[in-house]
């Protein structure tokens, strides 16, 4: 038996709660995960895990297992990771989630000249707009919007991503112009689920006046980024929008900004691990690579109230 292999099926079996979800994972079958649990419990003539038709679930002393080798089978793989990089070679598979706003639109980007730079790497780059749990789906890397309260994650703020009000040309010329925030009420409005309030209140800043809120009515929700902008592009509303999502966008003049001295309170934005892990070379690799790259990007701040 290899234990150190076994020793890995365990923990990801422990941490997906299902022997479908370590082989998924670990992209191994079914009967191979079962055979390398058995053959560990045989080893350590200790239950590890207790089985049901819906979950798996660590005994006492799988538990105690769990916590004492997670670590350091981390620290193994990232040992033979360091000698590897020390010889010029990165390599290894990362798994990285990120909206599906900023990583289409940047983050992709940065991940293809990392590869280039590294062709050993490979990588799993998942775009939506979940909160994910970085052990429980095994991703090496978040990018993650929002003051982060988890305990489990460690985070490194990149900056806070800023947001303006943005419409079509074709929709100022149609609807007509917006000189004041309560001419918004009688706009059509293009938002995510989570934008406005409860009570569809914008939620708006002015540099010399504080925060006001305006009622809208929200003509148009999605909660994926580019069917927003298609929206906005094709000339159906007014939308606030992380600016670096449009920033070349209001440059080539297919978005205009609307009421351009108000902004919404910018949110910071971080690179979140997960805590339990051992960063690994690559992946360390990788954040020092494309942390100056987020922070460069227009429309991220590195001050809170820095104008947009």
């Amino acid at each position: 038996m290899d234990l150190n292999t076994a020793l890995k099926t365990f923990i990801r079996t422990v941490e997906k709660g299902s022997i479908t979800g370590a082989a998924r994972d670990l992209g191994i079958s079914q009967p191979a995960v079962t055979k390398q649990l058995l053959n560990l419990e045989q080893h350590l003539r200790a239950r590890l895990l207790e089985r049901s038709s819906k979950r798996v679930r660590p005994t006492a002393q799988g538990m105690e297992l769990y916590h004492a080798s997670r670590g350091a089978i981390a620290a193994i793989d990232a040992a033979i990771e360091g000698v590897r990089l020390n010889n010029g070679e990165i390599e290894g598979n990362m798994r990285i989630h990120a909206p599906s706003c900023i990583g289409s639109r940047h983050l992709h980007g940065m991940v293809l000249e990392f590869q280039e730079l590294h062709p050993a790497i490979t990588v799993d780059l998942v775009l939506d707009g979940r909160t994910v749990d970085l052990v429980y789906e095994n991703f090496d890397l978040d990018i993650r919007h929002g003051r982060i309260e988890a305990q489990d994650v460690i985070a490194r703020r990149f900056g806070f991503m800023q947001r303006v009000l943005v419409a079509s040309p074709g929709y100022i010329e149609a609807a007509g112009a917006i000189t004041s925030p309560g001419q918004l009420s009688d706009h059509c409005i293009v938002s995510t689920f989570a934008i406005e309030t409860t009570k569809n209140m914008l939620p708006l800043i002015h540099a010399g006046h504080g925060p006001i809120e305006i009622p809208v009515r929200p003509a148009f929700k999605s909660n994926d980024a580019n069917v927003i902008l298609n929206t906005l592009l094709a000339g159906r509303g007014v939308a606030q929008v992380q600016l670096c999502l449009v920033a070349d966008m209001l440059a080539e003049g297919r978005l205009v900004r609307v009421l351009p001295e108000y902004t919404v309170k910018a949110t910071e934005a971080f690179l979140a691990y997960p805590s339990n892990k051992f960063m690994r070379p690559a992946v360390r690799s990788f954040t020092d690579f494309v942390i100056p790259r987020l922070k460069a990007l227009k429309g991220v701040s590195q001050n809170a109230d820095e104008p947009a």
